[in-house]
């Protein structure tokens, strides 16, 4: 994810450089927005009835927008996004565990599947 930031972070800060004049940084932040949608696209999986990979999809494409954010200097937003960023992952990632138990051992009650060789 560091990737991803650091490198949008650069493209949107060479893109808000005039070097002729007629510079647009929104088209660059606009092509940023492109790749990285493909890129998380990439990410997103699917195994059976399963969907994976959409936290991962997600957090590649707000990493890129932090890093747009602090290429643009508006690194107070980006550090306001940061936390509420980590705040929502690992926090929902306490409300699953604790509230919704089942969902994350689905597999080993699944009678579909064989019981692992030993």
């Amino acid at each position: 994810m560091g990737l991803v930031t650091a490198g949008s972070c650069l493209f949107a800060g060479l893109g808000a450089i005039p070097f002729d004049g007629r510079t647009d940084p929104t088209r660059v932040a606009a092509q940023i927005v492109t790749g990285i949608g493909f890129l998380g696209a990439g990410a997103i999986l699917r195994q059976g009835v399963d969907i994976k990979g959409l936290t991962t999809a997600a957090s590649i494409w707000t990493a890129a927008a932090i890093g747009m954010a602090v290429g643009f200097g508006y690194y107070v937003t980006a550090i306001a996004s940061t936390a509420l960023v980590l705040l929502t992952v690992f926090g929902l990632g306490w409300v699953e565990a604790r509230f919704f138990p089942a969902k994350r051992d689905r597999r080993q009650n699944d009678p579909h599947t064989e019981a692992p060789a030993t």
